[in-house]
């Protein structure tokens, strides 16, 4: 494989009924930073319908170059669909590095970009860095998350890389930023389209996704149980404030996967993160050591969470939870 021929850091960015979600952000933010380091450009692949409207704010987030995938055919996620569309685009534009949001529109077409570009696929990625040679070192967690491999792809092109949405950080828009937007017209082989959706059903859930809260508080094993997790209820509302938890909450059925902060759960980075009762295993503190800041509470003073911690507190968290709450309402209504 001639390798020079690859060039630019492309970025798929996904949307939801016109919506671009956040993730496509982070990462030309960035992709930003490794098209810098090579001298390359970041290249934004936008498929769906009637979308063309929201190139120009990936260029404010960005990008250099939008290239818009315009079809019908892509008004939904279908997997096939969209993995001709994209693949007929990566073959023709030769990207270097190609970077996917692990969400789960990316996790299913991930893996298929790769298979059809006979290339590597790394996924779940925590951190992107370029070597002295100029190759991707794409960094996840291995063996449970016990630790760290740094994978690269030397041999073939493009490299590819799925990230977690909230581990990076969108760059600050720009509305003064210029850039090309232009068309790609795929072929599409509709002999393959093998699935059809028949309707969209939508879970109606009031709660603000945990990735975009600004303070969440979250109880581990030493919660104990649902009874307790009222208290945590409690306090977030007087806090304006998201309730997550980590996997043994999840495993036991008190709290939802949609809840979970971890490796295997999603990655978040609030301003404030009050971790009540957790003890810090390596797979949760990947999920949440970026925050802004981090209160933790936990009997066990020699817990792990306390190496990451700003601010630790040793006590049984199920009193002073309650406690906290109290006197926060009347700091509140002092005001």
């Amino acid at each position: 494989m001639e390798k020079s021929a690859y060039k630019h850091v492309f970025v798929f960015v996904e949307q939801r009924e016109g919506v671009i979600q956040s993730v496509g952000l982070e990462l030309i933010g960035k992709a930003r930073d490794l098209a810098d380091q090579l001298n390359e450009k970041v290249v934004a692949i936008l498929p769906g319908y009637q979308i063309a409207d929201q190139a120009q704010k990936l260029i404010e987030y960005g990008a250099d170059d939008v290239i818009v995938i315009d079809a019908p055919e892509l008004k939904d996620y279908l997997t096939e669909q969209y993995a001709q569309a994209v693949n007929q685009a990566l073959i023709h534009y030769k990207p270097s590095i190609v970077l996917i949001g692990a969400s789960t529109i990316g996790r299913d077409l991930g893996p298929r970009l790769s298979a059809r570009l006979e290339t590597g696929l790394t996924a779940d990625c925590t951190k992107l860095e370029i070597s002295e040679e100029g190759e991707l070192m794409m960094t996840r967690p291995a063996f449970g998350g016990n630790l760290m491999a740094t994978i690269m792809c030397t041999e073939h092109r493009p490299q590819m890389s799925t990230v977690r949405p909230g581990v990076m950080q969108k760059a600050d828009r720009d509305a003064s930023r210029k850039g090309n937007i232009e068309q790609f017209t795929p072929t599409f082989d509709a002999s393959k389209f093998k699935v059809k959706l028949l309707e969209t059903v939508k879970n109606e859930n009031d709660k603000l996704d945990i990735t975009e809260a600004k303070i969440l508080i979250s109880g581990g094993r030493g919660v104990g149980n649902a009874e307790n997790f009222k208290k945590l209820e409690e306090l977030a509302q007087v806090l304006h404030a998201q309730v997550s938890s980590s996997r043994a909450m999840v495993d036991a059925g008190i709290m939802s996967h949609d809840r979970q902060v971890g490796q295997t759960g999603k990655t978040v980075r609030p301003d404030l993160y009050l971790a009540c009762g957790i003890s810090g295993a390596i797979q949760h503190l990947a999920g949440m050591e970026e925050s802004e800041f981090i209160i933790a509470i936990n009997k066990d003073k020699y817990a792990p969470i306390f190496q990451v911690s700003d601010l630790g507190i040793v006590g049984d968290v199920n009193k002073i939870i309650p406690m906290l709450t109290e006197r926060l309402r009347k700091e509140i209504a002092e005001k």
